[in-house]
């Protein structure tokens, strides 16, 4: 009996609508990295873009657990002597939460082309109106 191997072309491609309201910020971006990969799916191929889409509602109004908000920082290097540049997540979260939200998604994704064409299907809106209605999205509890 030889393995199925799931090729581009067969597969369909759904919208999911995930609800971080009230939810820790990794669960969310857990099963959002789940559904962009195509774990969910029976017909999951490591070596293939199996996944599907992905809207991330309500960011604005994610947790962060035990003392992430102060220990934990995001940092980032300019290129030049002394740029260093360092936000604590707590402040990240209440400027730019659907940003905290995608990097939070794109370290829990693989770090090669199958993870970037799935980071490219994750949108991310602060509130709970998004302007995906016309792909009919299926609600994710």
């Amino acid at each position: 009996m030889s393995t199925y191997m799931a090729k581009k072309d067969e597969l369909g491609r759904k919208w999911y609508v995930l609800d971080a309201a009230g939810k820790p910020l990794g669960k969310t971006a857990v099963a959002a990295a789940d559904i962009l990969r195509g774990k969910t799916k029976p017909e999951f191929t490591p070596h293939v873009d199996c996944g599907d889409f992905v809207i991330i509602i309500n960011a604005e109004k994610a947790v962060l657990t035990g003392k992430k908000a102060t220990q934990k920082y995001y940092r980032h290097h300019s290129g030049w002597t002394g740029g260093l540049k360092e936000i604590q997540y707590g402040t990240l979260m209440a400027k730019r939460p659907e940003f905290a939200m995608e990097l939070a998604v794109k370290g829990m994704l693989p770090k090669n082309s199958l993870g970037a064409a799935a980071l490219k299907r994750l949108r991310v809106v602060q509130g709970p109106e998004h302007n995906h209605q016309a792909q009919k999205p299926i609600v994710v509890d």
